[in-house]
């Protein structure tokens, strides 16, 4: 049996309520980069020596493009490490919010001038394909 509309409701405020309380949130990840400088003579250039890094980075979409920075210090990767989570967690929410939402819909019932429309389309008498004649 499915749940009832009251129960609904109350998980589609609970969700929202969990919404609101995300804090800062921000799309993208994080990725590591190792790589050679441009100086020739650095150790970098070694044989099998993996390069410069790990450096940090934060990767995203703007406008349809993906976008890098690079992390001034370690606390702002952490700071981005946990908007990056929030926003993980937003999208599990909104899915979550859009599942329970679609469950009202189709248990809501109809208003009563809907009800009352659909009775009077009912009572018309069927359209023969034929006009009048003059």
């Amino acid at each position: 049996m499915p749940p009832s509309l009251d129960v609904l409701e109350s998980q589609r405020a609970e969700l929202l309520r969990q919404i609101a309380q995300l804090g800062d949130l921000r799309s993208g990840s994080i990725t590591s980069i190792t790589a050679r400088c441009g100086k020739p003579h650095c150790h970098c250039h070694q044989p099998n020596h993996p390069g410069h890094g790990p450096n940090f980075r934060l990767t995203h979409k703007v406008q349809g493009k993906t976008v890098s920075e690079t992390f001034p210090s370690p606390a702002a990767r952490r700071q981005a490490e946990r908007q990056i989570a929030a926003f993980r967690k937003f999208q599990q929410l909104s899915r979550a919010f859009l599942e329970v939402n679609e469950k009202i819909c189709r248990q809501r019932p109809l208003p009563e001038e809907a009800e009352a429309a659909e009775q009077e389309k009912k009572r018309l008498p069927p359209f023969s394909g034929k006009s009048r004649k003059k």
